[in-house]
């Protein structure tokens, strides 16, 4: 604000007067930097260079007092003049807008320091009305200036000057009303740089001191109770680890303002006055009632609440309510507390955000007691107000919480409030498209925690109230298909089959996938339709986001179910994918080994296990076994759990008398345990050679219990088989001849076999010189018994092609 420029008959006569010669100079120059100050309202390196000219000028003024009288009120004038002069710098600086703003503020700090300065250097000027309070005004305005650019020193500077100016005037002697606000307000400008300099026990005691200039002026005193307050509010923003000191030190400065609003009551004139102090007292008791809140002192809280309630005219500010509520929780009495919350639906001045608080708040402290207090608060505020979608998705996130105790009262809670008309309306319209996702993510997480605790009811439930918030356009149809498809799983997991089939339909209809066919498979297996459950299987595979991951889940599924034949369907399904060399996800071998595995579960499986079997030597040997088994140990486990496999059911079937099954398991078995033993004589040589010995055995009984009679090329496969194992034989001989310190060799009994099987096909081969040689030679061996020769010796004379000479012999 400009000030009026002196003009009084001394500063005339001062003009008319010469300047002394000395000081003239200076003047002059100050004058002319003055003039060019108001005629150029830049406000770039122009001004910062007339401030520092104007400084040093002045610097150079100094030098020269004292001065004349006349000379003083000459400086007077510049001054204002120069005060002026900033005022317009500084309008022109706000209409006109600059990014080096701060830089410009501070040249005009600095002008106006100046004028303050020059001031002091006339001083006390005859001709000058209250020469000590017009230059502490200027330092004042001058310290607030830096005070808001943040140069706590210099502000400091500045106050501390226009102190030292009015220190020696007596307050009781001022009667201007001017003049008195200044000594207040410089007080408390002096107390708030204190306070930013991180001095607080400077700036309350430079508070208490501004208690002497407060005149009887109900303005003095609100000025200075707000001061008050606002260094109560400071101290509870403070973080520090005594909270508590924080907290008393915040209540004695706000009772401090409470003390100086009731005074200041004594001394307001009009109405205004008065409720502006009342205001402001209503306003602290709040501030005061949140501290004790923040304490803990719930009784305090109350009785602040009351206060402010019954007092004249009653306050009725929104944060009542809140204040009372949080206070009745604190000492435990519910019902009071429900009170005020429910006060708050008639209340149309509790803004949204507090109401909000108000009832996440109740929810925290009554846990699910408060469910339906919180409920019906909130479904009455949609009648009283609105309520965005934002405020609903933190009252369900609230009540829901993060699981625990009470879930399913919660979520039973929930699934009412947000399935209420009113509620889903506040979500509809692309406005609340970012609140209608929050809400649904909210609602499905909590259908996730219940699914995955098994309450498949509550799951579903709160599930189809997702969809409440899922818009029903072409964009959402894949989220509602989702949907639809969870809602399968939960009356599955229910076995409400009807219902999970409507589902699965729907979201057929919405996506069809892999995944719909995999939870139709589901249901036929949970209804026991295997026939049904196999076809879909087969639409599995259709389906174009199909990955052979599904029939192997599909498997387990079934085996989950006891439904072994659905499971053979899947894996043998499978199995086709892996022959048509597509990448597979895993190693082959294990499918037909649980494939195998899963036969074995119920008896009359052989011939299919034998199909099996089969088609593992077919594809190793068509591939190689590397190939096929892989390589390593693992290779080589995998490769003797078929072996072992196919020799227990060969024998397992010997033992039943079903031999041509037990030939082929034996003859499969020899094959596989010939790729272990790859060529070397070891144990797996010696189970080849007793695969064989037991194959032709099985292939002559199987003969005998049909009655039929072999053909030359089932005699000519035998006899193979028997050349095979009189090598093995041989080479295991060997080996004990040659001091094998651990021979291999085998036990009596299939050396009698080979011996029998022998003479029995070289006979068939009219081949009676080679009988008589493996008769001999086993006769010679350590293996030989008078049972084994005399069994020999009756199917030479007995069986259907009789030798007499051999069985005399």
């Amino acid at each position: 604000m400009r000030i009026a420029e002196i003009s009084t008959p001394e500063l005339r006569r001062a003009q008319a007067e010469a300047q002394p010669q000395d000081s003239s100079p200076v003047l002059s120059q100050i004058e002319s930097l003055i003039e060019h100050c108001e005629e150029d309202f830049t406000s770039g390196p122009k001004l910062s260079q007339l401030a520092s000219s104007l400084r040093q000028s002045l610097a150079r003024l100094s030098e020269l007092a004292p001065f004349s009288n006349s000379v003083n009120l000459h400086i007077w004038k510049l001054s204002y003049r120069l005060w002026n002069a900033c005022v317009d710098l500084s309008n022109a600086s706000s209409i006109r807008s600059s990014s080096s703003s701060t830089t410009a503020a501070e040249d005009q700090a600095k002008l106006r320091h100046v004028t303050a300065d020059m001031l002091s250097l006339a001083g006390d000027t005859a001709g000058v009305a209250s020469p000590e309070f017009k230059t502490a005004f200027f330092y004042y305005k001058t310290g607030l200036m830096w005070h808001s650019l943040r140069k706590f020193d210099l502000a400091s500077s500045c106050f501390e000057k226009a102190t030292d100016l009015l220190s020696k005037v007596d307050p009781r002697t001022v009667t201007d009303t001017g003049q008195r606000k200044l000594l207040l307000d410089l007080n408390l400008a002096r107390s708030q740089t204190a306070w930013e300099v991180s001095d607080p026990i400077l700036a309350v005691t430079l508070l208490s001191r501004a208690k002497s200039f407060l005149f009887g002026s109900s303005d003095h005193y609100k000025a200075l109770a707000n001061q008050y307050l606002a260094f109560g509010k400071s101290f509870l923003s403070i973080d520090n680890e005594n909270k508590g000191q924080s907290f008393r030190e915040a209540l004695k400065l706000m009772n401090g303002a409470l003390e100086l609003c009731e005074k200041g009551f004594s001394t307001a004139r009009t109405r205004q006055e008065k409720l502006d102090l009342k205001a402001l007292k209503s306003k602290t008791l709040r501030f005061v009632a949140a501290v004790h809140l923040q304490m803990e002192e719930y009784e305090s809280v109350i009785k602040c609440v009351k206060v402010l309630r019954e007092g004249e005219g009653g306050d009725h500010h929104p944060c009542l309510p809140v204040l009372a509520m949080k206070g009745w929780l604190g000492l435990g009495r519910y019902g009071e507390a429900e009170k005020e919350l429910r006060g708050m639906v008639v209340n149309k001045g509790v803004p949204e955000g507090v109401w909000v608080s108000a009832v996440e708040t109740y929810f925290q402290a009554a846990g699910t007691a408060g469910l339906e207090t919180a409920k019906g608060v909130f479904l009455g505020l949609l009648g009283r107000c609105h309520v965005s979608a934002g405020a609903a998705v933190r009252i369900v996130h609230r009540v829901i919480g993060g699981g625990g105790e009470g879930l399913k009262v919660r979520a039973k809670v929930v699934v009412e409030l947000v399935s209420d008309e009113r509620v889903v309306a506040l979500f509809a319209g692309d406005g609340a498209a970012k609140e209608r996702i929050a809400m649904h993510a909210v609602l499905w997480n909590c259908a996730a925690d219940h699914f995955r605790s098994k309450d498949y009811e509550a799951s579903a439930e709160m599930y189809e109230k997702s969809m409440l918030y899922v818009p029903h356009d072409i964009e959402n149809r894949v989220l509602r298909a989702k949907s639809f498809r969870v809602l399968c799983l939960c009356h599955l997991g229910l076995s409400q089959l009807d219902r999970a089939k409507e589902y699965i339909d729907e979201a057929e209809k919405l996506e069809p996938n892999v995944a719909c066919a995999f939870l139709k498979f589901k249901i036929y297996l949970q209804g026991k339709d295997h026939s049904g459950a196999v076809t879909q299987i087969l639409a599995m595979t259709t389906c174009l986001d199909y990955t052979p991951d599904f029939l192997l889940l599909a498997a387990h599924e079934a085996i989950a179910c006891r439904a072994l034949p659905v499971a053979v369907a899947s894996l043998s399904n499978l199995l086709n994918f892996y022959a048509s060399g597509k990448p597979m996800p895993g190693n082959q071998t294990v499918v037909f080994r649980t494939l195998v595995t899963i036969l074995t579960q119920d008896p009359g499986n052989e011939s299919e296990i034998l199909k099996y079997v089969k088609h593992v030597h077919s594809r190793a040997s068509d591939v190689g076994p590397d190939c096929f088994f892989g390589k390593g140990e693992v290779a080589r486990r995998e490769l003797k759990w078929f072996a072992v496999t196919s020799w227990n059911f060969g024998k397992k079937a010997g033992e039943n008398k079903d031999y041509s099954l037990s030939a082929e398991f034996l003859s499969v078995a020899s094959e596989f345990y010939g790729l272990l033993a790859d060529g070397q004589v070891d144990e797996n040589s010696v189970m080849v050679c007793k695969s064989l010995i037991l194959t032709i055995s099985a292939m002559l009984a199987s003969e005998n219990q049909k009655k039929a009679v072999l053909l030359d090329s089932d005699v000519k496969k035998m006899v193979e088989l028997l050349d095979r194992a009189g090598k093995i034989l041989k080479s295991s001989s060997t080996a004990m001849q040659l001091g094998d310190d651990q021979p291999l060799s085998l036990e009596p009994e299939f050396h009698f076999l080979y011996t029998f099987n022998s003479y029995e096909l070289y006979g068939r081969m009219n081949n009676p010189k080679s009988q008589l040689l493996i008769v001999k030679s086993f006769a010679s061996s350590k293996a030989c018994t008078p049972a084994y020769l005399l069994q020999i010796g009756l199917t030479a004379s007995q069986g259907p092609r009789p030798n007499h000479e051999y069985s005399q012999g």
